[in-house]
């Protein structure tokens, strides 16, 4: 089958987003066109329709490419989860914990082996393959274990386009020194370069890219300007390009609690979207403040990151801003965090025992073994009556939720958010917030139902309920993603007739 490999210089330097728009410009083009990332390390995940575990970002290239995602397009899944060890998803399908000497040791043969498989059954349904790689291609001492960068491109004889990021500077050594470092027939492949993340004047680049172009042999593919388009990011080094980014007419502040293992932040991208809405990231150690509402995320490790939130004096500080009256909402493992306890009697996520959680919600949790992974359709009872809701649960926990309890125990009476009792509670008063559902602000009318409650505590007019679902948004930022795209990047190179 056909296939372009998209590798970089380093981390971050754009390869998601050149992917993410190869993908849809292709599927412009009429070509059966899939994703595709052999091994991914990232906390932000996605559950397909089978109930299987991906990477967010291969769903994202997925739908750019017009396709359900599947677990094929990103057969290995690496979530850290501290102390140097990540959990191994396979297909899929939770494999066990390890180190990154021990994976090598005990899981490099039957990634490669799965990786394989997945490419065979892509192959069946597509015409072509958009292959993302990882990091840099050439890190010496890491190439003979690295299961997503040239070894895939070789595997499938991929023309391949090498993005550098020139806002960081050093972009000529970066492009170069990669160069070199490949092996001859890694170099061969490598078809184009394409320059990303570009501010300055064309002008000034344009003898660099002369001199690039006859130190190299390889074509300049692209210089691509720096583009304001937010694509759901991998992970949380993504989350310091967003703290700066504040907007001046925004009237509610929603502060998000950055947990040291936070994952699938994804959710609250289309809270971003909403104009009125100014999303920050708080550290456990920075002042909490009186923001319209704090969220506490779901996190890799919930009782590691709850026990951060106690020392740091956050925890104390969440219960202070919901006696004062603020509205908090946890999900999935912020979720849990605000029960009573929590318990991991086999040390599943490293901390063996039972420990105190926030106790703002009548609850208990256990961490098990088995993971909870599936997507949902229900309908809410909260903030309005009768709202189709889509999103999906990703939980390694169960919780024991007891309404009989709650005036008694935590001095709130609760109800239960949806008709599936298991997915998430709400006070009498609308302040406290619980939910296992992944995606829930993706439903356009109850985000707009859950702001509008906070507007009202502002004094401020309800905003209209009636718009689609977040899925419409992130369809115009693909295709003005593309757009933009192609204005200044030659894939003839890479795809032939």
């Amino acid at each position: 089958m056909r296939a372009i490999m998209v590798v970089g210089t380093a981390s971050h330097v754009g390869k998601s987003m050149m992917t993410t728009a190869i993908c849809r410009l292709l599927n412009r083009q009429g070509w059966r066109v899939a994703p595709f990332k052999g091994q991914n390390m990232a906390l932000n995940a996605y559950v397909t329709t089978t109930g299987g575990e991906m990477g967010y970002a291969q769903a994202v290239q997925a739908w750019a490419a017009g396709v359900t995602p599947q677990v094929e397009m990103n057969p290995i899944l690496l979530k850290p989860q501290g102390d140097m060890t990540s959990q191994v998803i396979f297909k899929g399908k939770a494999m066990g914990s390890t180190t990154a000497q021990r994976y090598y040791e005990d899981f490099f043969d039957q990634g490669w082996q799965v990786i394989q498989e997945s490419l065979i059954v892509l192959s069946q349904d597509y015409d072509v393959l958009v292959c993302e790689g990882a990091g840099s291609p050439v890190e010496v001492n890491l190439k003979h274990r690295d299961l997503t960068n040239m070894r895939i491109a070789k595997h499938l004889n991929a023309p391949t386009v090498l993005v550098a990021d020139i806002d960081r500077g050093g972009v000529f050594a970066h492009i170069v020194g990669t160069l070199d470092l490949m092996e001859p027939d890694e170099r061969a492949l490598v078809k184009g370069i394409v320059i990303n993340k570009f501010r300055g004047q064309r002008e000034i680049l344009d003898p660099g890219l002369d001199w690039l172009q006859a130190r190299t042999g390889i074509p300049v593919l692209g210089v691509v300007p720096w583009l304001d388009q937010t694509l759901p990011a991998e992970d949380s080094l993504s989350l310091l390009d967003r703290l700066p980014n504040r907007k001046k007419q925004a009237d509610l502040t929603i502060a998000v609690v950055k947990l040291p293992r936070i994952a699938n932040f994804t959710d609250f991208d289309p809270l971003e979207s909403e104009p009125s809405v100014r999303v920050v990231y708080l550290s456990p150690k920075d002042d909490l403040g009186y923001p319209d509402a704090v969220i506490i995320p779901g996190t890799k490790t919930t009782i590691a990151d709850l026990l951060t939130l106690q020392r740091t004096g956050m925890a104390a500080a969440i219960r202070d801003y919901v006696a004062a009256g603020g509205t908090v909402m946890g999900i999935c493992g912020g979720f849990q965090m605000m029960g009573q306890f929590m318990a991991d009697p086999e040390g599943i996520e490293g901390h063996e025992g039972r420990f105190p959680a926030l106790d703002l919600v009548p609850m208990r949790t256990v961490i098990t073994q088995e993971k909870i992974a599936r997507q949902r359709t229900i309908t809410s009872r909260f903030p309005q009556d009768g709202l189709p809701v889509s999103g999906y649960e990703l939980h390694q926990g169960r919780t024991q939720i007891n309404l009989s309890e709650a005036k008694e125990q935590t001095g709130y009476e609760f109800e239960f958010l949806f008709e599936d009792r298991s997915l998430g509670v709400v006070d009498s008063t609308q302040s406290l917030w619980g939910t296992y559902l992944h995606g829930i602000f993706d439903n356009g009318p109850w985000r707009r139902a859950w702001l509008n409650r906070l507007r009202q505590q502002r004094g401020l007019g309800s905003l209209p309920t009636g718009i689609p679902n977040y899925r419409e948004q992130r369809e115009a930022i693909l295709n003005t993603l593309a757009d933009e795209i192609s204005q200044h990047l030659d894939l003839s190179p890479l795809i032939s007739p």
